[in-house]
């Protein structure tokens, strides 16, 4: 629930209204989980628009970062690239050829398994990824800049929390 200090939002709007047309219900939930939802879409449309600019689409990010947080060389297996951006494995080879047609990634023999691939970050695709993370994180930093490093921190605990069931 929003302090007497706190302008009201849409989301309070809709809890009163539940509230009112369900008094039987506790609809404190909505004050959080509506506001993660309204927050998720709106961050998702505004990195849309980020990666955008870097002639990205979200998947595309997506792999490209797992491979650069790797460490050089800047390679994963097609399987930890499954885990990594939670898709299917099918969904990963499409992405996987898509992403090497651009030439941002290569397919290598894996050095472990005769069968299997390795799947590698070339030179383009990590300067894709680079300059539009630090884009995206210039742009997210300037969303928190209103925000004291305590209640970042505290709300990094709160989301943590919130999100470790799902994660389990």
């Amino acid at each position: 629930m929003t302090s007497r200090h706190d302008p009201s939002d849409d989301v309070d709007a809709i809890v009163e209204a539940w509230r009112r047309e369900r008094p039987d219900l506790d609809v404190e939930p909505l004050h959080v989980f509506s506001r993660v939802s309204r927050l998720a879409r709106l961050l998702d449309l505004d990195r849309t628009t980020a990666f955008a600019r870097h002639e990205l689409e979200g998947w595309e990010f997506d792999v490209l970062s797992a491979l650069r947080r790797a460490g050089e060389p800047y390679e994963l297996s097609p399987g930890r690239l499954v885990q990594e951006t939670l898709v299917t494995s099918g969904t990963m080879t499409n992405r996987i050829d898509r992403l090497a047609t651009k030439g941002w990634v290569e397919r290598l023999p894996s050095p472990t398994d005769r069968r299997g691939v390795i799947v590698r970050l070339t030179k383009g695709g990590q300067a894709a990824v680079d300059s539009a993370m630090a884009d995206l994180l210039t742009r997210e930093g300037e969303l928190l800049d209103d925000m004291a490093p305590a209640e970042r921190d505290a709300l990094t605990r709160a989301l943590k929390r919130l999100l470790a069931p799902f994660e389990a």
